[in-house]
């Protein structure tokens, strides 16, 4: 990696990161004839794509051949996939290998969300050591959130480069993005939903890191709320809802199920969905007095 200054007090941590920047070209290049949907669904009952299991296979077989590497658990797996050997010292990963693989389709923004953690899985935000998403849009870039700073990096032929150090969320900010269909938002959300769209651009794309790096980008608030016939909403607490609100969080922003910080949840199990909001601490200060 071509910036040490931004690297972590973590080596096995930088050693995920860098495997995962490593992995990412393969990744991006694997799309192409891969965008069949296979005939099984993922633990979270939706339908994967070929690109899904690939994604997943690719990850899980590099990462868990790190040394300091206890475990890897997954969007797209039933359980938890644990190392030939392990200590008391390793770190457990959790990702989405692919967010937005439905997006594949129709050719738009997709990524990848790492979460570290220093406790076996499920573990909550109390636990997390570090977090990060590869967002595969024009450019490769790599965003992660380790010891309260937030770095991004693009990353060309599996190398990455620091493109910003002290990533923050700006102070004026212009974008939002809500997930769900409208009709099935509650009455308090919609009203929310009413002012913010006064105020702020509609941007939402439907892979959520491309979402959320709008975010990052030019500030706002993105959402996937609970649903009037699911309250709990979309979002896996353990492989989106903590790694992004740790990353929002440590750019200044803030993180919310629409009562308090997503990073003071833990999940009873492995795939447990959440209501996720995350932006500038505004907007999501607003959301939840109007959720209260």
């Amino acid at each position: 990696m071509s910036a040490d200054h931004a690297t972590t007090d973590h080596p096995v941590v930088d050693a995920v990161f860098e495997t995962v920047a490593s992995t990412a070209p393969e990744v991006r290049e694997s799309l192409v004839g891969r965008r069949s949907y296979e005939e099984g669904e993922n633990p979270s009952g939706e339908q994967q794509l070929e690109a899904d299991i690939f994604a997943d296979q690719l990850f899980e077989e590099a990462l868990l051949a790190l040394e300091g590497v206890g475990s890897y658990a997954s969007e797209e797996r039933d359980d938890v996939v644990e190392a030939d050997e392990q200590s008391d010292e390793d770190y457990h990963l959790a990702l989405d290998p692919l967010d937005g693989s439905s997006n594949v389709k129709s050719n738009n923004a997709m990524g990848t969300i790492v979460a570290v953690f220093d406790e076996p899985l499920p573990a909550g935000g109390d636990a997390l050591v570090a977090a990060g998403y590869v967002l595969y849009g024009p450019l490769t870039t790599m965003v992660v959130a380790c010891d309260e700073q937030v770095s991004e990096y693009t990353v060309v032929d599996g190398e990455r480069t620091v493109n910003e150090d002290e990533l923050t969320l700006p102070e004026e900010p212009t974008v939002y993005g809500f997930g769900g269909r409208v009709p099935e938002w509650t009455d308090d959300f919609a009203g929310y939903v009413g002012l913010v769209e006064d105020e702020l651009k509609l941007r939402y794309g439907g892979a959520m890191i491309g979402d959320v790096n709008q975010v990052l980008t030019y500030g706002g608030v993105f959402g996937y709320p609970g649903l009037r016939h699911r309250s709990e909403g979309k979002l896996r607490l353990l492989f989106e809802g903590i790694p992004i609100a740790a990353i929002v969080e440590a750019a200044g922003g803030r993180s919310s199920d629409g009562d308090g910080s997503l990073l003071k949840k833990t999940p009873e199990a492995l795939h447990e969905r959440t209501p996720v909001f995350v932006g500038n601490d505004e907007f999501v200060e607003r959301l939840e007095l109007a959720l209260e």
